[in-house]
């Protein structure tokens, strides 16, 4: 046992960053039962206010304790993160109001052929015929698993392809930054930023309403503490060397989680065209993550 554990060591000093990614996939994935409950008791905004307010205080104390690592570098950092944070939320919210949740699935999910572009365009930078390989099986798999019968690209639909855009923009502009920054104040920032404009956003579409049941008070703790402060923290630490590209690719796995706790929790099942697709996103994990590996050796 000792030596098999010798032996893993290696193996998790290279992919820890990796596994930490696939582990805030699975909590993301099952927001999606949690979220999906609460946001039929209440308005969205109301929900998405709630829970990113309760993520920036967990991280309030930060900004008082580094407060002296706080220059205007990591300030500018902060801010462009948080409004890129808050749009993927806002538009995918909206956009959820005029189409349905799988086409809003999929539409999202573009971000993973969104990333390699913008990289291309931003830093110059040519991915690997291997990442392209696997961007292309990841697609399929989400179109797999998400796409309906008909296809039509409506407002709504237009909303979602734009959060989808903006989830690509933080991928490439969190690898950029949280290797220059403290990973810590950038977490806070960005937090406190979306929290910002989230409440704003209430006030502005909605009125404003506290979570009526227990369960949707639940629903805004667990999101707030560990699908926004410690998944955002988790993923700010990941990208410190994971690249924005593998970043996409892995994320692409939510989907899988989704139907898993989706299945646990509300009986929901795959389609045998939904598991071809987990199998095709499973794949392209595979491809970008372990493939080049084993090539090296």
């Amino acid at each position: 046992m000792a030596a098999g554990f010798a032996a893993m060591t290696p193996f998790l000093r290279k992919y820890h960053p990796d596994l930490m990614l696939v582990a805030i996939t699975a909590v993301w994935g099952s927001t999606f039962v949690i979220v999906k409950g609460a946001v039929e008791q209440m308005p969205p905004f109301a929900f998405m206010a709630l829970r990113f307010t309760l993520a920036a205080l967990v991280m309030s104390p930060v900004l008082i304790v580094r407060r002296r690592r706080l220059d205007r570098a990591t300030l500018a950092a902060g801010l462009a993160l948080g409004v890129l944070l808050y749009a993927m939320y806002a538009f995918q919210t909206l956009g959820l109001m005029g189409t349905t949740a799988s086409k809003a699935g999929f539409v999202t999910g573009l971000f993973v052929a969104f990333v390699p572009l913008i990289q291309l365009a931003w830093f110059r930078h040519v991915p690997r015929a291997t990442t392209l390989l696997g961007v292309a099986l990841a697609i399929a798999g989400l179109g797999l698993m998400t796409l309906t019968d008909s296809w039509t690209m409506g407002l709504g639909d237009a909303l979602v392809l734009g959060a989808a855009s903006f989830v690509a923009l933080h991928i490439v502009a969190l690898s950029r930054y949280s290797p220059r920054h403290d990973v810590l104040l950038l977490v806070s920032l960005q937090l406190t930023v979306a929290a910002i404009l989230q409440v704003v956003s209430t006030f502005a579409f909605e009125t404003p309403a506290l979570p009526p049941t227990a369960g949707a008070w639940g629903a805004v703790a667990l999101t707030g503490l560990f699908a926004s402060a410690l998944a955002f923290f988790v993923q700010t630490y990941a990208q410190k060397t994971v690249g924005p590209t593998r970043t996409a690719v892995v994320l692409t796995a939510e989907p899988v989680f989704a139907g898993i706790f989706g299945y646990l929790w509300r009986g929901e099942v795959f389609t045998p065209r939904g598991w071809l697709g987990a199998v095709l996103i499973l794949a392209a994990m595979f491809l970008v993550e372990v493939w080049p590996a084993l090539v090296r050796r």
